[in-house]
């Protein structure tokens, strides 16, 4: 498996989980502020990114055992989790199912309730059927992934779903985000995620958890904010207004400052 292994220090180790269509370079603004504290580990989802597909399908408790013994492999008793979208869903899974492995927990636009409700089926119903074109699709985004990302335009056309304005952001860290796209895992993780109900189980998770949202994503709607924070006992919640589904792009300054706050044992929701 794929991942980056860096940081020194005396604080609780953190891992980093992607999204879907993602990869560890998701937290490139990120990873420097907390390496210089703390051992951080952001790795590649099997079927993403540099990592092979998994010899078994891709299904949510899997990924969360993977994880639960990639922390093992790297003897690591103990970390706090943050995970984005996919990466959401899959340590709420860990936290349920390995709860001694976790400190804290931080979901960042979380997948994993509205995917359930029958309208998003219908829609990755429909993305099954067209999965040749979208895989051609995004195998084509990553290998012009440059050139994409070095105009404004292109950078709104390509990336306007995820993130509020891309145009904004620095066309090498957009270019890296791009580079993940057409990934192998893409369409089983989608499935895996839309049969897997996660909603009853919220409640187990006794981690000290804060939810990041973006008031203005557009793929996971920021009411599953207020559901995750209402579901899991004690969780804080954080909106990022004029942001998207990707926060720690997006704002990584003020989402950095949230993080570190949290991790601390502070209280950054609003």
């Amino acid at each position: 498996m794929n991942l980056v292994d860096i940081g020194h220090g005396d604080g609780t180790p953190l891992l980093l989980v992607h999204g879907l269509a993602g990869s560890w370079q998701n937290w490139l603004e990120n990873i420097p502020r907390f390496a210089a504290s703390r051992r951080v580990v952001a790795l590649d989802l099997p079927g993403f990114g540099r990592s092979q597909m998994p010899a078994q399908r891709i299904s949510i408790p899997g990924y969360g055992r993977l994880v639960a013994e990639l922390l093992e492999t790297l003897r690591i008793s103990c970390a706090d989790v943050v995970g984005h979208s996919l990466g959401g869903f899959i340590s709420a899974e860990l936290a349920i199912g390995v709860p001694a492995v976790i400190g804290r927990l931080v979901l960042v636009s979380a997948a994993g309730l509205t995917v359930q409700e029958p309208a998003a089926q219908r829609r990755v119903a429909r993305m099954r059927r067209a999965e040749r074109l979208l895989a051609f699709w995004g195998a084509w985004l990553a290998t012009r992934s440059d050139v994409l990302a070095a105009r404004r335009r292109s950078r709104r056309l390509v990336l306007g779903l995820a993130m509020y304005r891309p145009d904004l952001l620095p066309g090498r860290l957009l270019a890296e985000q791009l580079r993940a796209s057409g990934t192998t895992g893409y369409f089983d993780a989608l499935s895996a995620l839309a049969s897997y109900p996660i909603r009853d189980r919220l409640a187990e998770i006794a981690a000290p958890t804060l939810v990041v949202w973006g008031a203005l994503d557009r793929i996971v709607p920021v009411k599953d904010a207020y559901e995750f924070s209402r579901l899991i006992p004690g969780a804080q919640r954080l909106i990022f207004e004029q942001t998207g589904h990707m926060p720690m792009i997006e704002r990584p300054a003020a989402f950095n400052d949230a993080l570190e706050e949290f991790l601390s044992g502070g209280s950054p929701a609003t």
